[in-house]
């Protein structure tokens, strides 16, 4: 199976420190940094987790990238501040979208977090050439995404877009995450977290779900299976520090 994905992405900066006071010029923490971390942000995570998770498949993204910088104590992992630079990224061109093979692919997986990269008129068009389109979007749901054929959103998400979903999304394959109380299908079939970490970090928890779902579905084309495997990644990558892969030998 090839798969592409394709949507906006980020560098993930992560800027450890320790904070043992409180500064006299401001109710503020004072950090004194200790370590730095960086990675692909938003659909780059999602790519790396189908590469980790042994999928073979190719990804569309921006190529200058806003940078989010979180800075994070050290000892309770709490986020002190979280800078976000050049937030907007450049649309895909129509030659760009042109020369896109969709053929070539078995499933396509579209990660858009609405920062420019893809148009309303892009998903549809995409869902035109391609049966098989998995979505995570941060979109207002709309006509565009009435060929998708299955949606994850997360519950708040959900509750934004709830009219269009239960009145006009016609293919009907709705999965909504909601933390620790894992996922539901279709707004009636509850799937609870079978093994529950400890939540350390929810960077990049929703794309890691997004990946693992669409690596179970490829294998069972199975949803509710999907789903299964979804939770068990998501959950042990919340456990992790940042924005972690996930390891396929711990699941």
């Amino acid at each position: 199976m090839k798969v592409l994905v394709i949507g906006d992405s980020c560098q993930d900066m992560f800027r450890y420190g320790t904070c043992d006071r409180i500064s006299p010029e401001a109710p503020v923490p004072v950090m004194k940094p200790t370590r730095n971390y960086g990675s692909g942000g938003m659909v780059i995570n999602v790519f790396e987790n189908l590469k980790a998770l042994g999928v073979d498949c190719d990804i569309i993204t921006n190529d200058i990238r806003p940078v989010k910088t979180r800075y994070v104590d050290e000892i309770s992992n709490q986020m002190l501040l979280r800078v976000d630079e050049n937030d907007r990224i450049k649309s895909l061109t129509a030659n760009e979208f042109e020369a896109i093979d969709f053929n070539k692919y078995d499933v396509v997986v579209i990660s858009d977090y609405n920062k420019g990269y893809l148009s309303d008129v892009d998903i549809k068009l995409i869902t035109e050439k391609h049966s098989l389109v998995f979505i995570d979007t941060k979109k207002k749901l709309d006509s565009w995404a009435c060929g998708v054929e299955f949606i994850k959103i997360n519950y708040k998400e959900f509750k934004e877009n709830y009219d269009w979903l239960l009145n006009k999304y016609i293919k009907g394959n709705l999965i909504v995450t909601n933390g620790k109380y894992g996922s539901v299908l279709n707004m009636n079939e509850t799937f609870s977290i079978e093994s529950e970490h400890s939540v350390r970090d929810l960077s990049g928890a929703g794309d890691t779900f997004l990946a693992a779902l669409v690596v179970d579905y490829i294998k069972n084309n199975d949803i509710r299976s999907a789903i299964r495997f979804a939770n068990k990644c998501a959950a042990w990558v919340v456990s992790q520090k940042g924005v972690v892969i996930v390891n396929p030998d711990m699941i």
